[in-house]
Order: structure tokens, then C-alpha cells, then sequence
């Protein structure tokens, strides 16, 4: 496991931890960000698979529950991260350095109009199983990304579109809802402050002049997702009101 501090948008300092499994093929992150939510990435290489999860606080004097689970899973493309046996090689030099990223990905706006079975997801891939074991209720992934995996024969009956504004006309985004007890589109939005994107590769030259490349190191990156989602009631998307 690889420990390193970054700083959040805010200026705070938090402590992110990555891990490697190469015999799975998936590496993980996690970080908690400013408001105290706890953020997981799964990278499921094998199944060209991404799980993103975030655990958020509940506002227990509001009604909600002590924190809520939501699990969104994309399609994982290549060269969007590391492979798993050059994340499982890395060594963490000077601890006490709070990193930046040397690069800033554009953020990706996702709807994410169908919900996933959690007790059929294992077929899609093993991770789902433990990383949404509490968010059974909440496992979100796109259309598009359904139509990649079943041309790969993954099992469609795990996968339920939800409803959209064509079909509920009055159907608004919950910050602009007013009835907690209302359907609505939900939105949340995390950040990956720093995970290595690319290796880097460096140039030798041998005695006879041959010219061959290494690996020499990684470049790092940040990404911003915002996730739009169908919630059966207001109540559960309090995060997103206007402030």
C-alpha cells in the first residue's frame, strides 16, 4: 500500500492510500475529501471495469441515516490510469511531501440512467460485491457503458434503465425541487486529486549507439467527476441544494 498526501481544493492536507493487486489485475484508491466524505476508486482492469464509490455523511438532524452509500461504475478505457503491476511497483520516496498533480484532466459530466442489481453485479465484475456491499440500493452505470459490457456477454438482466425526463415530464433536478418527498434528478460530484495516469518513458543509449526506452517514472493526474442520477425522493440528495 502507497500513502500520499494531497491537497484539496480547499487547501486542507488529506492522506490518499493506493493499492495494487496484479494477480486480480485492479488497483484502488481512496481519500476522503473536504466535507468528510470517503471516496474509493476500483480499477477492474480484467473486466474493463471502474467503481467509484462515496460514502457521505448523513445529516442525522434531518432524518437521514448516519452516512449513504452511492456506487457509480463506468467503463474503464485504456491508458486512463497505470497498468496494476507498475502501480504495485511503486515506492513512496519522501512521505512528508504533500504532491500535486502535474496534470489536470477536464471533468466528465455522466448521466447515469441505469441502475445495476448489486446480487447479479459479480458477473460484471468480483469488486462490485465488496466495494457496494453498502450501497445495494444505489449502484448506478450509463447506457452506453451497458451496451460495451453486454457486446462482451455480460448477463442484461442485472441492468434496469431508470426513468427519464421524457418519461416524467415535471421530472426536476432536486436542487430545484422543493417536496423532500419527490422524485428527482440527483447530482454529486467527486474529485480524484492525484493518481498516476501515465508512465513515463526515458531514453538510453547503448555503447554501440542503439537507442532503447525504460520506464523512469509516472506522470500524476486530477480528475473531476459530476454524476446525474434518478433519486425516488428529494431526501436522499440533501447535498445537492443551493447553498
Amino acid at each position: 500500500e502507497l500513502r500520499v498526501r494531497v491537497r484539496l481544493p480547499g487547501g486542507q492536507v488529506t492522506e490518499e492510500s493506493l493499492q495494487a493487486d496484479s494477480g486480480s489485475d485492479c488497483i484502488s484508491l481512496e481519500l476522503r475529501t473536504a466535507d468528510g466524505a470517503l471516496v474509493t476508486l476500483t480499477a477492474d482492469f480484467r473486466q474493463e471495469v471502474k467503481i467509484f464509490r462515496a460514502l457521505i455523511l448523513g445529516e442525522l438532524e434531518r432524518g437521514q441515516s448516519q452516512f449513504q452509500a452511492l456506487c457509480f461504475i463506468t467503463r474503464l478505457h485504456r491508458n486512463e490510469i497505470i497498468p496494476s503491476e507498475s502501480m504495485a511497483k511503486l515506492r513512496q520516496k519522501n512521505p512528508r511531501t504533500v504532491r500535486q498533480a502535474e496534470e489536470v484532466r477536464g471533468l466528465e459530466h455522466l448521466s447515469m440512467d441505469v441502475a445495476v442489481n448489486f446480487s447479479k453485479g459479480a458477473q460484471l465484475s468480483s469488486h462490485i460485491h465488496n466495494v457496494c456491499a453498502e450501497a445495494k440500493e444505489a449502484i448506478y452505470t450509463r447506457e452506453e457503458d451497458v451496451k460495451f459490457w453486454l457486446e462482451k456477454g455480460v448477463d442484461g438482466s442485472m441492468f434496469e434503465v431508470l426513468p427519464q425526463t421524457s418519461d416524467l415530464p415535471d421530472l426536476q433536478r432536486c436542487k430545484l425541487c422543493a417536496d423532500r418527498w419527490k422524485p428527482c434528478i440527483c447530482s454529486y460530484s467527486l474529485s480524484i486529486e492525484w493518481y498516476p495516469c501515465m508512465l513515463k518513458y526515458c531514453k538510453s543509449r547503448d555503447a554501440g549507439g542503439k537507442v532503447s526506452s525504460y520506464k523512469c517514472g509516472i506522470r500524476s493526474c486530477q480528475k473531476g467527476y459530476t454524476f446525474d442520477y434518478y433519486v425516488p425522493q428529494k431526501q436522499l440528495c440533501l447535498w445537492d441544494e443551493e447553498t
